[in-house]
């Protein structure tokens, strides 16, 4: 099994169906990829696009990596102190809007194509593998 199956499987309940949700639009997307990084499965295509980080509330957060770039036409994408992410809790699998979701995730992997976040680092940094 995927790293990222076995995590999202070590859940139960809400967080896993969500989690199973989300993953499944990002992974059927051309070029994403998964991957356990800090410990929270991580969406990749050139660089870092999104996380799934579950919350001790029972919900689980979609955050984009490079969320104040996104328009954010929809209002859903909260920064909550953050300077460059920006995500939603969701609690429930039918409060997720995939159209929204697909909308963000579409826009985030424009911006990955036209200038990787690895393309804005320091010499000598670099994302994981």
């Amino acid at each position: 099994m995927h790293p990222v199956d076995e995590y999202i499987f070590s859940h139960e309940g809400k967080q896993r169906e969500i989690m199973l949700f989300i993953s499944h639009l990002l992974l059927d997307q051309p070029g994403i990829t998964g991957k356990i990084t800090f410990k929270i499965p991580f969406f990749y295509r050139k660089s870092w696009l999104c996380y799934l980080n579950p919350v001790k509330n029972g919900g689980v957060e979609l955050a984009f990596t490079r969320g104040t770039e996104l328009s954010n036409a929809s209002g859903l994408l909260k920064a909550n102190g953050r300077k460059l992410v920006m995500g939603i809790v969701f609690y429930n699998l039918s409060d997720i809007p995939p159209e929204v979701i697909m909308e963000n995730i579409h826009e985030a992997i424009l911006l990955d194509e036209r200038k990787p976040e690895g393309s804005r680092r320091k010499s000598g940094q670099s994302l994981p593998d």
